[in-house]
């Protein structure tokens, strides 16, 4: 890691995404998304990472789902992305806002079809009587749209996290790992480097 970092970490988090596209052999977009229901109590599931620039980070969900719930009601989530072949993660925290219906349409429209039907026919998070029950349900809304476009569910869009902190890792021998930290400030980014 260079020791006089970007003075925002998009173009840092940019380098090193595309290095993991390149190198790591499976999903590099996967991450890990921690959320907080109301009781205080943390959540804690694997997404797909979508999108990310300099407004944040997005991956997309049911909104009726159990974590699309909590960011809904608690606006805020951390996520980590783990590298273990290139021996680098990415951490960032922040608050939670909804994208854009226009983002959210076009995002969907990319999808397979097989997995457009699967988010209208999938009652994410709430309990299923037997694996039949949610068959029934993809072949009804395969037949319901058998011909032309799928549209996008009323409950289906994504998030994007607006970190105020971001924190690159990157493994070093004895286990004295370099960390790099940005912390977003009125006026931009300050840095700092922590102890591992």
């Amino acid at each position: 890691m260079s020791q006089h970092p970007n003075s925002e970490p998009y173009e840092l988090f940019q380098r090193w995404y595309a290095e993991a596209e390149a190198k790591e052999p499976n999903d590099p977009n996967a991450m890990a998304l921690a959320t907080v229901g109301a009781n205080g109590q943390p959540s804690v599931r694997m997404v797909l990472l979508k999108d990310a620039d300099p407004r944040g980070f997005v991956f997309y969900t049911n909104y009726e789902s159990r974590k699309g719930r909590q960011l809904l009601e608690m606006h805020k989530a951390a996520i980590v992305l783990h590298w273990k072949s290139l021996g680098r993660q990415v951490r960032a925290e922040g608050a939670v806002e909804s994208v854009t219906d226009e983002e959210a349409d076009a995002y969907f429209a990319s999808r397979p079809k097989a997995s457009q039907i699967g988010a209208w026919a999938s009652q994410q998070s709430r309990p299923l009587e037997s694996r039949f029950e949610l068959e029934k349900r993809i072949a009804s809304f395969s037949a319901k749209y058998a011909i032309g476009a799928v549209p996008r569910p009323p409950h289906w869009s994504g998030f994007r996290i607006i970190p105020h902190y971001i924190e690159f890792w990157e493994n070093r021998p004895f286990r004295l790992h370099d960390r790099l930290v940005y912390h977003r400030a009125d006026d931009g980014w300050t840095t700092e480097k922590l102890y591992p």
